[in-house]
């Protein structure tokens, strides 16, 4: 989708291109970001931009480490934490470090559409379980996909592409779940939290804290999303001070890291994130556009459920084939993604990460497609 909004770009001119396909975030880094970042390069002197330990410099994770002891609850120490190219450079990271050949990852779908290449890089397979309805975890159907492969379970709240929160009660039932399944089997089950939409939350709501549902435990960000710097790669993953296999998981983290190619994240902007520890876009400009969004699509017909964070809106079809809809809204220059895609057949997702101007715009698009497709019984 992001080459085929390339090419109507080049053929009708970008204004005329209303693209909903890509969660890249179109939001200004916070305005501190420009200044950290203009004093980091005038300060980091002549060895600046060396390799470090594997891990990351000991002073930024320990920076990280003081926030999340925070955010999370937990106190955790620079021994807990690791820099990365980002949550996708995290979460490879992590399957290197726990997955054995055959191991399976276990994560309730809708969910992102890389992860089964995740899991597959390092010999993984990816099962899912389905949500509830309304895109909440659904514990008996992950209790019944757990088997004897079962190695991590993933979880990714705030959702792409449901922008579904999991709520504290769920997850403390699933970390009560991942106990007695690891007790069953004799063998760990690791829960993983991808959380790089964490600080894009709407109305008062919160993430609650895996570290303390679970302590065998991870959790993989990036600062792409909440600082709006995707380009620059630079996340973490961090490990329950508690967890079973604690050293030898930050051990198996760092040489991973080395052999997988990443090397060591980003020296430079590993210095900027430490001075932006809890730092964030204006979360409300993002709320706009969901609000803007939401109030168009539904006086135009579509069904969805608002959702709590991230970026994304995730509308049912009003046809069972939601690669045809998709292709219906390329007609009008609007370019969406295939529910299919994230395993939820018979929805498309929106990235409202976008100018509100293209929002408004696109509108009438939406609307003439759902007057053309909307099943003639519900007119």
């Amino acid at each position: 989708m992001f080459e085929e909004g390339l090419r109507l770009k080049s053929q009708f001119g970008a204004g005329n291109i209303y693209d909903f396909s890509l969660g890249n975030p179109n939001l200004p880094p916070p305005d501190r970001f420009h200044q950290v970042l203009r004093d980091t390069v005038s300060s980091c002197g002549a060895n600046g931009h060396c390799y470090m330990p594997q891990s990351g410099f000991p002073q930024v994770c320990g920076a990280v480490a003081g926030y999340l002891t925070r955010e999370q609850g937990v106190a955790l120490t620079a021994g807990e934490v690791i820099m990365t190219c980002g949550a996708a450079g995290a979460l490879n990271v992590i399957f290197k470090a726990l997955l054995d050949p055959g191991d399976e990852v276990l994560t309730p779908s809708p969910c992102f559409a890389e992860y089964p290449f995740y899991a597959d890089n390092h010999g993984g397979v990816l099962r899912t379980a389905p949500t509830r309805p309304d895109f909440t975890l659904d514990l008996a159907a992950l209790a019944a996909a757990v088997t004897a492969k079962t190695k991590v379970l993933l979880i990714n709240s705030p959702n792409n592409p449901t922008g579904q929160v999991y709520s504290e009660a769920s997850l403390l039932a699933l970390g009560e779940l991942l106990r007695s399944k690891s007790r069953d089997l004799g063998r760990t089950i690791f829960l993983v939290s991808d959380e790089p939409y964490r600080k894009i939350v709407y109305d008062g709501t919160t993430v609650p804290s895996i570290f303390k549902a679970y302590q065998q435990s991870i959790v993989a960000t990036s600062y792409s999303k909440d600082l709006s710097i995707a380009g620059e790669r630079i996340g973490f993953a961090a490990v329950h001070p508690q967890a079973r296999y604690k050293a030898e998981i930050m051990g198996a983290m760092a040489l991973a890291i080395r052999i997988l190619g990443f090397v060591n994240a980003p020296a430079l902007m590993q210095r900027v994130v430490a001075e932006l520890q809890g730092a964030s876009v204006d979360v409300q400009a993002y709320k706009r556009k969901r609000d803007l969004l939401c109030s168009g699509l539904s006086e135009a017909g579509y069904e969805f459920r608002v959702p709590d964070g991230a970026f994304y809106l995730f509308p049912r079809a009003p046809i069972e084939d939601d690669v045809a809809f998709v292709r219906e809204l390329q007609q009008e220059r609007i370019l969406t993604v295939p529910g299919s895609g994230f395993g939820a057949p018979g929805h498309i997702r929106i990235a409202y990460c976008v100018d509100d101007q293209t929002i408004v715009d696109a509108l009438p698009g939406f609307r003439r497609v759902m007057d053309k497709l909307r099943p003639k019984e519900e007119e």
